[in-house]
């Protein structure tokens, strides 16, 4: 039973569009949930660490951030070390991993010497805490608000738990067709899921190939594929790579995977409205194809503990735990297991990690067979 609609400053507003519009698609409630300019979870909130909501691997252990920001300076070396590389976050968090990532650079000098910084990011109160994080690193930062904003030139973009937190759509199929699946206000006030009475047209064309035969009741989640093909298209312009790292699925498949965080914990997606964080599954098959239609090329998906493995995360804790004091090793085993596990609260398994490129590249460091 979902909470009632008044339970949180954005249930108003999301009732008041249902009330004039009609069911709202899963897609614009959880814009409306992360990204709305007043209530929205990312535009009013620091959500990471401890005293919020959930954690990621940036802020488990330096190891993480270490390790992409020696990827990235071994990605700029095969594109031929160029005098002004575009080191691009998207959705920086509080800054920490491009903060880790650009301290383990600087054994390559002359590509920390090379870098312009930039950051995609929508949150005002996480662009501030981005600022302050990444102060006195010695490099030129700018911000953006979206990666079409990026100036050309060649790049190297990464993005760690970026994707899942873009809007996803839900359709279900009911008496042999796909109907999208809305939000909708009950007899008693509250937020509830539905199914829009209307078939979405051609729906079945859309779907993977292996997946059209779905029974009735089945759930199939997708997200526009805007962001991808943008990626795709700058890598073949301006060239460059760019590291994804999310959890989700290799290959596409049926399943409603939309959640909510709150105070490390799950919640009621429809509960609190804006209070929660909303996230669900990526779909890196559906990914790899987009930007693969641009002329890019696709490496992986690997697992997180897989990618974390090859690129050395176990000599780097070993070299982290010589001399350290039994608490702090221990910190230190603790966070390596976090990262490359493989049980359910462990990263090592839910996380892959896909990398795309302009095709003279060739082997990427940690895809390399």
């Amino acid at each position: 039973m979902s909470e009632p609609v008044n339970a949180s400053p954005l249930a108003a507003e999301i009732r008041r569009r249902i009330e004039l519009a009609g069911p709202m698609p899963v897609g614009q409630f959880m814009a409306l949930c992360l990204a709305h300019p007043e209530h929205g979870y990312y535009m009013t909130r620091d959500p990471l660490g401890q005293r919020g909501d959930f954690i990621t691997a940036p802020e488990i252990s330096q190891m993480f951030g270490e390790l992409v920001g020696l990827w990235a300076a071994a990605v700029w070396q095969q594109m031929g070390s160029p005098g002004n590389v575009r080191l691009v976050e998207l959705g920086p968090g509080r800054g920490t991993m491009m903060r880790d990532a650009l301290r383990a650079a600087q054994v390559v000098p002359d590509f920390h010497a090379a870098v312009a910084m930039h950051l995609v990011e929508a949150s005002p109160v996480l662009a501030q805490q981005q600022r302050e994080t990444l102060s006195g690193l010695g490099v030129p930062m700018t911000w953006h608000r979206s990666l079409d904003e990026l100036p050309p030139g060649p790049q190297i973009i990464v993005a760690n738990e970026f994707f899942d937190a873009l809007p996803v759509h839900q359709s279900i199929k009911v008496g042999g067709g796909w109907h999208e699946r809305v939000i909708k206000i009950d007899k008693s006030g509250s937020l509830t899921f539905g199914t829009a009475s209307e078939q979405v047209p051609q729906f079945e064309r859309l779907l993977p190939a292996g997946l059209r035969n779905a029974p009735d009741g089945a759930c199939y989640e997708w997200r526009p594929v805007e962001s991808a093909l943008e990626l795709g298209r700058r890598l073949v312009r301006d060239g460059g790579a760019a590291l994804i790292i999310d959890y989700g699925h290799s290959e596409s498949g049926l399943g409603e995977t939309l959640q909510a965080v709150g105070g490390h914990a799950y919640a009621d997606p429809l509960g609190t409205p804006g209070l929660v964080d909303l996230t669900a599954h990526v779909d890196f098959e559906v990914m790899a194809h987009a930007v693969e239609s641009m002329g890019a090329i696709a490496h992986g998906p690997l697992s997180q503990r897989e990618f974390l493995t090859r690129l050395g995360i176990a000599s780097r804790a070993a070299t982290l735990k010589a001399g350290a004091t039994p608490e702090v090793a221990a910190g230190i085993d603790g966070a390596l297991a976090r990262l490359t596990g493989p049980g359910r609260d462990e990263m090592g398994e839910l996380f892959k990690v896909i990398a795309f490129a302009d095709r003279s590249l060739g082997a990427l460091p940690g895809f390399a067979r």
